[in-house]
């Protein structure tokens, strides 16, 4: 049977376009510094208590552990999207690893005495919600990472950094003025999201209502 004008064809095989490419492997360089990463949770909190959790040496060696944590958590995101490494398993195991050793280190931290409790619930609860904030919109738009939010995770590691290591005088005090700037940067940038969040699934809405009232009159 000969296809009139216009009638569909098949795109041949080879074309451009003609498949999905396939998905790179698990084991790849991205993902195994996520595992890593993963793998430092348990071995970091046993480093930060070690010897009842607050002799110098243990904590030092505890700081180097969160050390390689935190510089695995640059490299893994941004070697996935240079080379083209990004997977399912990626994308579900990095935030549960970033969120792991922060949140491991908050709550060891406020445990031995050494970071209040309201400082370790808002961090932890802004994340959370975040979190659940975004899956909130997932359907209508991703929330972008901006400035701010890579501003508050650098503050954030760096003053959770120095709550690790057994620091006095000037050190202490440069660290709870460091952690204070995390904590508002924690705060501003969640709220920032939040109206995103409000902003997208509104246009997201909005657009849906659109389209239907659009398929409507069509018919």
């Amino acid at each position: 049977m000969t296809k009139g004008p216009g009638a569909p064809t098949a795109a041949p095989p080879g074309r451009p376009g003609a498949a999905p490419s396939p998905q790179p492997g698990l084991w790849n360089i991205a993902n195994v510094l996520t595992m890593v990463r993963l793998l430092l949770v348990p071995v970091f909190v046993l480093l930060l208590f070690a010897d009842g959790g607050h002799d110098p040496k243990w904590r030092s060696v505890a700081w180097a552990s969160f050390a390689i944590a935190m510089i695995t958590d640059v490299f893994d995101g941004e070697l996935a999207r240079r080379k083209g490494l990004i997977t399912d398993f990626g994308k579900i195991a990095d935030p549960i690893a970033d969120k792991a050793i922060m949140g491991a280190a908050l709550i060891g931290l406020s445990i031995l005495g050494d970071l209040p409790w309201w400082i370790t619930v808002v961090i932890l609860a802004r994340e959370l919600g975040i979190t659940l904030m975004r899956f909130w919109v997932i359907r209508y738009a991703v929330i972008p990472a901006s400035r701010g939010g890579k501003l508050k995770t650098l503050t954030q590691g760096i003053a959770v950094g120095m709550y690790v290591l057994v620091l006095t005088g000037p050190l202490a005090t440069a660290r709870a003025v460091v952690m204070g700037v995390a904590v508002l940067l924690t705060v501003a940038t969640g709220l920032d999201y939040v109206g995103q969040a409000v902003r997208l699934r509104r246009e997201g809405l909005a657009e849906q209502r659109a389209a239907a009232a659009r398929e409507a009159t069509g018919r």
